[in-house]
């Protein structure tokens, strides 16, 4: 049998279709927010920002597979899958309304608004590429539950909620397709066996969408009109250039690429967990240089590990559908296609798809998670859901022509908005979902010294604006409570670490079994924790006794 991976297999159709229709989406979103928020001129923005876009997906691409084949030489195996490649999405709005908007409009001046951005992209990159060195490092530091649970929580709120709400906005199309996943890819017995259920979904889901009127010809004549030749080009002038008048802007470049490399972070953990070891230092050195090498081309949005590489294995995906899904959307870009694609296959028809990938993503934490930390699960997503909820909240006073602060925080939590725990709660959410994670996982296994640590870097990132406000800040009223609030947490786990010499009870718990019971992880089931009369939780009889160990 051959030890290397081949270049396509059946289960890559669905998976190309999967990531294709995600990254295209994201591409038509920076579009449609450029030119109709922004303002920037759509010659621009099709002739050279696209383009550029496309060849940063392409590049990380690229290199994934190389990777993949390198991992299948190295394991000996032919089931490797390679990461998926796309735009960070998060960056998409960020560099959208706190870099290119306000420049613009201010000025007016759309070169320099770009070259600003490109600046900011550039440094995001180069970000990345110098964390590249520590990424193991603090891989081994975060523990395994906690980067899942993150990456469950993007993967549910940021990936497949918006596509669940449009499935619910076109039943006709997106209630098949969902159930024809639930019977192909969750179930055992699929239907149409000899036709790939990617393709398959995406052709039921168009020929219902045409059938019942909810497409047009029109958009596909919109759509070839606007099509054209672009090909990328260097803009190391307009970079340069920039350099000069992007100090004031790039202070959000630094929490944002703190959160890619988050995002990184617990993407290469999922790999790892669904048995793709890749190393995590060359995927974030790939990442940064496509990033720095898009940024030099045209483009100011930073390219990841995109979500879902548990979801693509679990279709049989190989290395071919990322491979074709960044080649795709190079020439998409170059060729300005995208309006035409969509106007073809409808949304309706991909968002079932994305949901998949979500609902997949967060179903890996809750296989690995052994049964002592799963509350660690739910405490991460809290974050992400404020995150969601905050967009939907702005969002939703936005098109009423308004905002929180005309409307007043005492008026919204008048009508049932915790607008001032939803602000706190959804800003910084990448961070605040690890750190908060961090702090409970270590609060479980009985590690005190190191979930002071986390409360301590948490307090910190806090009085700075990184977590819990939109845009970096030096102190003030609530970053300054945040900060007093954590150093609490810190010094209560400082108490417990010393009640924990004093009564001589220092049984730690990793991977959900105690210290002296690691070896036999297999074996052992988790400590079922019993409330004595005083409230502490003691481990029950069946598990082994305590013994010393330093936090």
């Amino acid at each position: 049998m051959s030890t290397t991976t081949p270049l396509w297999r059946r289960g890559d159709w669905a998976a190309y279709f999967g990531l294709f229709s995600n990254n295209l989406t994201n591409l038509l979103t920076m579009i449609a927010l450029l030119v109709g928020v922004v303002g920037l001129p759509t010659s621009m923005v099709i002739g050279r920002i696209a383009p550029a876009f496309g060849l940063a997906v392409m590049l990380a691409a690229i290199a994934y597979v190389v990777f993949a084949r390198q991992l299948s030489k190295k394991t000996g195996r032919n089931d490797i899958t390679a990461l998926p490649s796309g735009p960070s999405a998060p960056s998409i709005f960020t560099v959208t309304f706190l870099v290119l908007l306000p420049i613009y409009t201010t000025t007016q001046d759309a070169e320099l608004a770009l070259k600003v951005g490109l600046v900011w992209c550039f440094i995001e990159g180069l970000i990345l590429f110098v964390g590249a060195f520590f990424g193991d490092l603090l891989r081994r530091a975060i523990p395994r539950t906690v980067l899942l649970s993150c990456l469950a929580g993007l993967g549910l709120l940021l990936l497949a909620m918006n596509p669940m709400l449009q499935a619910f906005s076109t039943p006709i199309v997106a209630f098949v397709v969902l159930a024809l996943i639930f019977i192909n890819w969750f179930g055992k017995q699929p239907m149409f066996r000899k036709i790939p259920t990617g393709l398959l979904l995406l052709v039921v889901g168009t020929a219902l969408a045409w059938v019942f009127g909810f497409q047009s010809p029109d958009a596909i004549r919109e759509g070839l009109a606007a099509a054209g030749f672009s090909p990328p080009t260097l803009h190391v002038t307009n970079f340069v250039s920039g350099i000069s008048v992007a100090g004031p802007y790039l202070a959000s470049a630094i929490p944002l690429a703190l959160a890619n490399y988050v995002f990184d972070l617990e993407n290469i953990e999922g790999a790892h967990a669904a048995g793709d070891p890749y190393p995590t230092k060359r995927v974030m050195l790939a990442n940064g240089s496509a990033s720095m090498v898009g940024a030099l081309f045209g483009n100011p949005f930073p390219v990841t590990v995109y979500v879902g590489h548990t979801a693509y294995k679990e279709m049989g995906a190989g290395i071919g559908y990322t491979l074709f899904s960044g080649i795709t959307m190079f020439v998409v870009g170059v060729f300005g296609l995208g309006s035409f694609l969509l106007g073809v296959i409808p949304m309706a028809a991909i968002a079932p798809i994305l949901i998949y990938i979500g609902i997949v993503t967060a179903n890996q934490v809750v296989r690995e998670t052994p049964k002592l930390e799963v509350p660690v699960i739910f405490v991460a997503l809290f974050p992400w859901i404020g995150n969601w909820a905050l967009t939907l909240v702005g969002n939703t006073l936005k098109s009423a022509g308004t905002n929180a602060g005309t409307v007043g925080t005492e008026a919204l939590t008048k009508a049932g908005v915790e607008y001032s725990g939803l602000y706190a709660l959804g800003n910084g959410a990448p961070l605040a979902s690890l750190l908060w994670g961090c702090i409970a996982i270590f609060a479980i296994r009985n590690r005190p010294l190191r979930g002071a640590a986390f409360a301590v870097v948490a307090a910190v990132l806090s009085f700075f604006g990184v977590i819990h406000q939109n845009a970096p800040v030096l102190g003030g009223e609530r970053p300054t409570e945040f900060l007093t609030a954590y150093l609490l947490v810190a010094a209560l786990f400082v108490v417990k670490h010393f009640l924990n010499v004093r009564k001589g009870t220092m049984t730690t718990y990793d991977d959900g079994v105690p210290s002296d019971a690691v070896v036999a992880h297999a074996t052992t089931p988790a400590p079922v924790l019993v409330p004595t009369v005083d409230g502490e939780a003691e481990a029950a009889a069946d598990v082994p006794a305590e013994t010393p160990s330093k936090d």
